[in-house]
């Protein structure tokens, strides 16, 4: 599971850390979730971020890796919550996209647009790309919460309807 910090200075994003929370060593699912609470919970502590962005899940064919991957969303979802820290969802193809131009982008593209992007050496690109995808989730929403609410438009037709009680007859 990867982690990105950006930090926003005139306007102007940057890096200010990323990594990946290893879990290989832990055989139980439980004890790697606990790891993650206790790890996003520390970087919360540690960097004191406003908001947090993450991947929306995907619809995948194997179920079981959907629902670990659900709940080590759940999981991490939940250590920002217990510290007040705001937290949006993004599509995947809406991350490659914003970063990319292109909805289909390769990790290995998203990661050379953000090293390019964020001015970030050859040397500081960590490998693994977990690491590099949130990082991207982490400008992507830096790059959304720059338009205007009414270019972000709503979500849904009921989401309009909520927010616009007097425009429905």
């Amino acid at each position: 599971m990867g982690y990105g910090i950006l930090g926003v200075r005139r306007g102007k994003p940057s890096m200010i850390a990323m990594g990946v929370i290893k879990l290989n060593k832990f055989d139980s699912h439980y004890l790697r979730l606990g790891h993650i609470f206790r790890r996003v919970t520390g970087i919360i502590e540690q960097y004191l971020p406003d908001e947090m962005a993450i991947e929306a899940p995907f619809f995948g064919k194997n179920v079981q890796s959907m629902l670990k991957l659900g709940r080590a969303q759940g999981v991490a979802m939940a250590a920002a919550i217990s510290r007040d820290v705001c937290i949006t969802e993004y599509e995947p193809r809406l991350i490659k996209m914003a970063i990319t131009g292109n909805g289909a982008a390769s990790k290995e593209q998203v990661q050379e647009m953000l090293r390019r992007i964020l001015d970030i050496s050859r040397e500081s690109i960590l490998p693994e790309l977990d690491a590099t995808d949130a990082l991207a989730a982490a400008l992507c929403h830096f790059y959304e919460s720059k338009k205007p609410a009414i270019a972000r438009g709503p979500k849904s037709w009921k989401d309009f309807i909520a927010k616009n009680p007097d425009r429905v007859r």
